[in-house]
């Protein structure tokens, strides 16, 4: 499960380069100025295609933080 953590980690890095590597696991939407509508878009974009799949547009309002995206992106994988 760490490989999925490194991954999104990694998209987070690509769409927030301005985020020191130790805080990305801590961030959410309330935490970072950067993080807006199009920031949202833009990171649910990569992180597709990093993980290679569709998020329903029912489930990215409840995608906020790092943590609760890994949560999202574990159940997916278990569930695969």
């Amino acid at each position: 499960m760490a490989e999925i953590e490194g991954r999104l980690a990694s998209c987070f890095a690509t769409v927030f380069p301005e985020l020191d590597p130790q805080e990305i696991a801590s961030v959410s939407v309330g935490s970072m100025a950067s993080w807006d509508s199009l920031a949202g878009i833009t990171l649910i974009s990569v992180i597709e295609e990093e993980f290679g799949l569709s998020i329903s547009p029912d489930d990215v309002p409840g995608l906020v933080s790092f943590e609760l995206i890994l949560d999202y992106l574990r159940r997916i994988q278990s569930a695969a």
